[in-house]
């Protein structure tokens, strides 16, 4: 099973993040193998950071809290909320197979209610990861997540929420600037 996990910053948690950056790296290798995309979240100065993304494959829901909550940063308070849901993998590859390491935007599309799963882009070469945020069981569309290449925030809204009529499928939509994330190589 695929899960979205966003960790939110907490305000003023830079220093505290800073000090548990090879706590919170060393808790990240172990699930290396079943990450499909993971970064950092921005302002948008571009430096400060917001917070934390990973797109990851874990045998089930329980897993992903685990995974979620045991978080170094989490478990210190440095993040004031988690956004965690079931996601489904629409491009079939991680973020280690799209050529380039230039960051984009994370973003996130929450679903009006009642609204349908939207289709995926026709064009995909902008996307680095993207997918449906579904409820626990998997059958209910809650929104959408993508991390996207784009030169603004305006472009990267447009890739995820395209030109659908108000108030189209999404009740809100964020875009955050986002980063390739890993250990520094």
């Amino acid at each position: 099973m695929e899960f979205f996990c966003y960790h939110r910053d907490r305000p003023g948690s830079l220093a505290l993040r800073q000090e548990l950056n090879e706590r919170h790296l060393a808790y990240m290798d172990r699930f290396a193998d079943r990450m499909i995309a993971r970064g950092p979240t921005f302002g948008d100065d571009g430096e400060t950071l917001t917070g934390s993304v990973h797109v990851l494959d874990l045998p089930d829901p329980a897993a992903a809290r685990a995974f979620a909550f045991d978080e170094p940063n989490y478990q210190a308070g440095a993040y004031r909320d988690v956004l965690l849901r079931r996601w489904r993998n629409e491009l079939g590859h991680t973020m280690w197979d799209v050529p380039g390491r230039a960051g984009g935007y994370l973003v996130l599309g929450l679903g009006a209610w009642h609204a349908t799963e939207p289709a995926a882009p026709a064009d995909r070469d902008d996307l680095v990861a993207y997918g449906p945020l579904l409820s626990d069981d998997g059958t209910t569309w809650l929104g959408t997540a993508a991390l996207v290449r784009a030169v603004d925030t305006t472009a990267a809204r447009a890739l995820v929420a395209g030109a659908a009529p108000a108030p189209g499928p999404y009740a809100d939509v964020e875009v955050h600037r986002w980063e390739f994330g890993g250990r520094p190589t």
